[in-house]
């Protein structure tokens, strides 16, 4: 059997889950990677009554529809960042509270643990997010950046996330980060720093998705190869980058999404130019056996022929890994002719 293809809920979170599901469903999926946010999976609610938990997996159910991992991306962002008036509106106001940036960044560090505690109720073992980062600000080092000064974020990264891996541990969940751009590990030497500064904590793994690698210039074939068994879980997403009219670099050139001036940007898995054949090859490799979770972007594409699309272009991608070497036949041949 081949992996389960998921969708990640995140870009869907304007919907209900009661909506989302059968859509889904009906889109070519197996499961859902919940997002903590919308109404798709409550954190709080989770731990407060497991009348939530039963419900939810009753609508997963119903709808013929697995959960293999939740994602809280937006609070996992606080708890390393600089925090300022952006945040306000990826958070829940129990979170942000009065902007105080310490204060939200303990407040979303405390959420991120009961996130843990909420996924091994609802029975899954993985939770993907980002971590923030004290240090992206400075990626181009100008003024002048030494590196003891990146040890200090890999060192506040490190303070801030022991104690959320201990609980992750404590009730034999994993978290994934996405290695990403405004995370403390955003290609593959900054990953590498990163599970250094945890001390290789065994809970301390990765959401692999290629669509933040590729335009960076990073071998993200190589990052499955690389990191190995640390590879939790993966997101399928797209990205075209090379192309643009010049106007926008890699940094972005403050354009938004979809702008024709970029040099880079997301699109539906498929249509952009991620070697997922070699992809595929690689988390075989590896023997990553967990789901292939469609996050779908693409600022020009209707997002249900996209997520449909998506879903169909991962299943006929897939493919089992070899149960032997294709030529051992010939050995034994050989071993019955001697």
């Amino acid at each position: 059997m081949t992996r389960p293809i998921t969708l990640f809920t995140g870009q869907w979170a304007d919907m209900a889950l009661q909506e989302l599901a059968p859509l889904a469903k009906r889109m070519g999926y197996d499961g859902l990677e919940l997002a903590c946010w919308g109404d798709h999976f409550d954190v709080q609610a989770a731990l407060a009554s497991p009348a939530y938990i039963k419900d939810k997996r009753a609508l997963l159910q119903a709808h013929g529809l697995q959960c293999f991992a939740i994602a809280n991306h937006l609070v996992g962002q606080a708890v390393c960042d600089r925090i300022d008036e952006r945040h306000q509106a990826l958070l829940p106001e129990r979170i942000w509270g009065d902007g105080e940036p310490e204060a939200v960044r303990q407040r979303a560090a405390r959420e991120m643990q009961d996130t843990a505690r909420a996924a091994a109720a609802l029975g899954v073992k993985t939770v993907t997010g980002f971590t923030g980062s004290s240090i992206w600000h400075s990626l181009y080092p100008f003024p002048p950046t030494p590196q003891s000064y990146w040890d200090k974020g890999f060192a506040d990264f490190a303070r801030r996330w022991m104690p959320i891996l201990e609980v992750f541990e404590s009730v034999d969940v994993n978290f994934a980060l996405e290695a990403h751009p405004t995370e403390i590990a955003f290609d593959i030497a900054s990953a590498q720093r990163a599970l250094d500064a945890v001390k290789g904590h065994q809970r301390f793994g990765f959401n692999f998705d290629p669509s933040h690698l590729g335009y960076q210039g990073v071998d993200y074939v190589q990052f499955i190869r690389t990191f190995g068994g640390r590879i939790l879980n993966v997101h399928m997403k797209d990205a075209w980058w090379g192309k643009g009219d010049g106007a926008a670099g890699v940094f972005g050139g403050h354009t938004s999404f979809g702008d024709a001036r970029r040099f880079w940007d997301f699109r539906s898995v498929g249509r952009g130019m991620i070697d997922f054949e070699s992809v595929i090859v690689a988390l075989n490799d590896i023997g990553y056996s967990g789901p292939l979770s469609v996050e779908w972007e693409d600022s020009r594409m209707d997002r249900v022929h996209g997520a449909t699309e998506s879903a169909a272009f991962c299943r006929r991608l897939d493919f089992k890994p070899a149960a032997g070497a294709f030529d051992a036949a010939f050995d034994k041949n050989r071993q019955v002719a001697a």
